[in-house]
């Protein structure tokens, strides 16, 4: 089977991200997969640099989302679940659990292998295959480690397959319900006490919910619900 969009590779880039800017200030509308072996400036949330290391899978997919912006903050969300029906699928059989970290983190037996960073006309996703970077200050790992046997063309596929499921969920279905509702099912540390640092203040609750815009609803001490919608979040 083809790919649902069209395919532009790179043997070395910049960021895919920043081709797909490029491009859609030419007009590019997609769908279109970018695809790299290496990039010399990957960017992952918060402005943070992505390691790019050989054999890894990085990729942006341009696309054309008609809403509002309750509506784009929803696809990094479909990205999370694709990415973890990818790696269930390229994963041995009981390789570990597959669990998804608010907001935009994919951890395979409690370690981070994949990352979203989801923008207006683009979508990055950067997976580790091959190898996991050293010196994180959190645990990484990569899908080899645990068993899996695949090239990034071989993830491209799967993930191109899984991607266009969960937007037709998401487009043709029940909207971001069933989104939700799935992507709560596989949240890590849900009903646990997590720390947000917002403009250097923290608050402290615990992860209730996830609210329609993608938020992360913490229950605070005194009853109240504080959507947290950005900045620094750790286990409590």
């Amino acid at each position: 089977m083809g790919l649902s969009a069209r395919l532009l590779h790179f043997e070395a880039i910049d960021s895919t991200n920043a081709e797909a800017h490029r491009l859609a200030k030419e007009g590019e509308r997609g769908p279109l997969w970018i695809i790299a072996d290496l990039q010399s400036q990957g960017r992952g949330r918060l402005g943070r640099h992505w390691v790019s290391e050989p054999g890894n899978f990085y990729a942006t997919f341009v696309f054309t989302l008609a809403g509002s912006a309750l509506v784009a903050s929803q696809i990094g969300f479909v990205a999370a679940l694709a990415i973890r029906d990818t790696a269930l699928a390229l994963l041995p059989r009981g390789a570990g659990p597959i669990m998804i970290k608010w907001p935009n983190d994919v951890q395979l037996a409690g370690a981070k292998f994949a990352g979203i960073l989801p923008e207006t006309v683009a979508l990055g996703i950067g997976l580790n295959i091959a190898q996991a970077p050293e010196g994180t200050p959190y645990p990484v790992t990569s899908l080899m480690r645990h068993g899996a046997k695949a090239t990034p063309r071989e993830c491209l596929d799967v993930l191109d397959r899984s991607l266009s499921h969960w937007l037709a969920v998401w487009c043709e279905g029940k909207g971001f319900t069933d989104i939700r509702a799935t992507w709560l099912s596989h949240a890590a540390g849900i009903g646990q006490e997590f720390t947000a640092v917002i403009n250097q203040n923290e608050v402290r609750g615990r992860f209730a919910d996830l609210g329609d815009d993608g938020a992360m609803i913490l229950a605070l001490a005194d009853g109240s619900l504080k959507p947290i919608h950005s900045g620094e979040v750790r286990r409590a």
